[in-house]
């Protein structure tokens, strides 16, 4: 009779399996495959396949192998989808991303489309260990195997099962270890792995450090307990000894009120984010500073627009903006979580949303007093926000009311016909222009900001607005799907043209200012067909991110910039050109085309997961590992230092956002102004 040790037979197959399918991912998803953090996720991979071990060694033989080829199955499933969304949405699936489930599950096909035929390489493990499972198994150990009610086995099992408890507890310490000893950690990283473990706020970096399995883990254990958030702290630089020369560009901002609220303040995050927002540097104005005072003011938000729209001979009206006006060829709108809402949340209010949801749904409610409605409405224009869709995704009626909208039209108030069932038409961008200009008062100053959606996914089936225009492109190879994109595209060029005649008609063309962005690119359409119509070089570092940027104005000279931008930067550059009051230390983005920004290491872009790319180089923060691209290269403590400011703005924003910290501080600082009216008026009256 041959023995054997079941316990030590399912631990080697299922640990051989998950490790496996751990490197399969990292290979995939071009992870670097010899460093710590392979052999951190070995560690976990035999705490998981021993303590998995242990229950399975109780089970009978049948059962074992069925609930083992499940649990590696769901495994494997989970690494899949994972792989899936970060190519088709350009973020990982976390239980506070529901919004994610949505903008996938409403477009199925074209998310399983949009897999790589090399993702399902792992399927491989499960499918090695199911076969091992049932037909090898047996012949390796041998036919006769110990009965669950020989007593014997039943006393063996249970020793064996406290030897493994204790391995656990010894690999459970060198596992914590790996998360805190020097020489496993990448000075270079953005977040230490000790508090990714505790709290994976960054996603891309901790399934680089933990693997899609510790992973999923850590998304249910924070999600069902949500981690004590630590308090963080803020330490203002040295103070200069030197105050800096004042020029005539040079800003001045009274803080005496702020100051006065921060002292009186004892809410931990408002002390520490009163710190961060008063240390800031106060941008100065510059030779742009007011050029387009007094004009009134468009943004347009336009629904998956890429680098495709740059095209004279079928997009001619955006080309004239493109060219006619201020166009800037390094501009990039990334992918995140909601990335048309929280790109355009980003756009109005400066500040970087949050990863892991939907942030301008999930804080709909929060009010931030330098908003780009708020602004133009204390210098006395009439603000309004215009989308041709209903609430379906987004509660665009609450977030655009609380972020100072004075009127917000959707596709409803506007009456134009929609319809909200998957894969149906989207609305025309020519009627949200028509409606829009119908309901803003041109007799007085206005802002509106409007958000198109003629151009939105999917471009895999047939369509009116994906039909219409494909004659024009029957001469070309491009993939039926990037013409129907294409074709959608056309309906958004018109639209801008049916804007520029009614501006003309108005005769108010002149004194508008027009200011246009993409929300992201067209991740609906695959990468191969946005290649086939771009060239290879779209695929090159993350020129796939790259968006159209334009401030156009029928008065101003054409002008092409090479600086790195994106919609963080739209409202403080708007705020400049437009001579606002408002205090630049409010916003994460920057006056693009201020010359300190220019010729500063801060011209970069800023990604979702705080990556960065300048003219120098890119910083790869999932891997901590930067590529150059000349000669120029940084120091470590330079990149550190560039580490550290990103971090920080992207935490303080978040902070800010969680914490409502701007409705907070515009309150206390109306409190503070009447105290001090009322103070001055008793004075007088003495």
């Amino acid at each position: 009779m041959k023995t054997t040790n079941k316990l030590l037979k399912n631990f080697i197959s299922f640990f051989m399996a998950l490790f496996f399918l751990e490197i399969l991912f990292r290979k995939l998803s071009n992870m670097p495959i010899f460093d710590w953090a392979l052999f951190r996720i070995a560690i976990s991979s035999s705490i998981i396949a021993l303590g998995l071990s242990i229950l399975l060694s109780f089970f009978k033989e049948k059962t074992g192998k069925i609930v083992s080829c499940l649990l590696l199955f769901v495994a494997t499933i989970y690494a899949l989808l994972q792989a899936g969304f970060i190519n088709f949405l350009g973020v990982y699936i976390s239980i506070n991303t529901s919004s994610q489930f949505g903008a996938v599950t409403d477009y199925i096909f074209d998310y399983f489309k949009s897999f790589k035929p090399s993702y399902y390489l792992l399927l491989l493990p499960f499918l090695f260990f199911t076969i091992y499972k049932i037909f090898i198994e047996r012949k390796v150990y041998g036919k006769i195997y110990l009965r669950e009610n020989n007593r014997f086995q039943k006393r063996n099992t249970k020793k064996k099962s406290v030897v493994a408890l204790f391995l656990i507890l010894i690999l459970g310490f060198i596992y914590s270890g790996t998360l805190t000893l020097d020489f496993m950690q990448n000075d270079l990283q953005l977040e230490n792995n000790k508090a990714l473990f505790k709290n994976p706020t960054n996603l891309n970096i901790s399934m680089n450090q933990f693997g899609p399995t510790v992973f999923a883990y850590l998304d249910v254990k924070t999600t069902l307990f949500k981690p004590e958030e630590d308090i963080i702290i803020f330490e203002p630089p040295e103070t200069i000894v030197d105050p800096p020369i004042e020029t005539d560009y040079t800003r001045k901002i009274d803080d005496t009120l702020w100051q006065e609220v921060a002292s009186k303040t004892t809410n931990a995050n408002y002390k520490t984010l009163n710190s961060y927002f008063m240390n800031r540097p106060i941008a100065n104005k510059n030779d742009y500073t007011g050029l387009f005072k007094d004009k009134n003011l468009i943004v347009i938000m336009m629904e998956s627009v890429g680098e495709i729209f740059i095209n004279p001979e079928y997009y001619p009206t955006f080309y004239k903006l493109y060219t006619e006006g201020w166009s800037f060829k390094n501009a990039y709108s990334p992918r995140n979580s909601c990335a048309t809402m929280n790109n355009e949340m980003s756009g109005m209010i400066s500040l970087y949303s949050i990863y892991k949801n939907c942030t301008a749904n999930v804080y709909q409610k929060n009010k931030y007093s330098g908003s780009i409605f708020n602004l133009f409405n204390q210098a006395g224009y009439k603000t309004s926000s215009f989308h041709n869709y209903d609430e379906t995704y987004y509660y665009r009626s609450n977030i655009h009311k609380n972020m100072g909208s004075g009127a917000y039209y959707g596709a409803d108030e506007l009456g134009i016909p929609y319809n909200n069932y998957v894969y149906a038409e989207w609305p025309s961008d020519i009627s949200l222009m028509e409606e829009a200009m119908k309901r803003i008062d041109t007799n007085e100053p206005f802002m509106a900001w409007m958000t198109t959606v003629t151009a939105h996914q999917p471009y895999t089936t047939s369509s009116t607005y994906g039909d219409k225009y494909l004659d024009l492109f029957k001469d070309t190879n491009y993939t039926l799907a990037a013409k129907r994109y294409m074709s959608k595209l056309k309906e958004l060029d018109l639209a801008l043209e049916k804007l520029l005649t009614l501006l003309e008609e108005k005769d108010i063309l002149d004194d508008t200012v027009i200011v246009l962005y993409g929300d992201h690119y067209p991740y609906g359409l695959d990468k191969n067909s946005i290649k086939g119509v771009l060239g290879a070089e779209v695929l090159e570092k993350n020129n796939i991110e790259k968006t159209p940027f334009v401030i156009y104005n029928s008065e101003i000279e054409g002008k092409s910039f090479d600086v790195y931008t994106s919609y963080m930067n739209l409202l403080p550059t708007v705020a400049n050109l437009f001579d606002m009051d408002y205090d630049p230390r409010y916003y994460m983005g920057e006056d693009i085309l201020s010359e300190e920004y220019q010729n500063s290491y801060k011209n970069r872009i800023v990604f979702t997961d705080g990556s960065w790319e300048n003219k120098v180089g890119w910083y790869n923060a999932t891997n901590g590992a930067i590529t150059y691209f000349g000669e120029k290269q940084y120091s470590k403590e330079e990149i550190m230092h560039y580490n550290k400011e990103i971090n920080d703005m992207i935490k303080m924003s978040n902070l800010a956002i969680t914490t409502n910290y701007f409705n907070y501080l515009h309150e206390e600082l109306e409190k503070a102004k009447l105290e001090k009216n009322e103070l001055v008026e008793k004075e007088e009256e003495i």
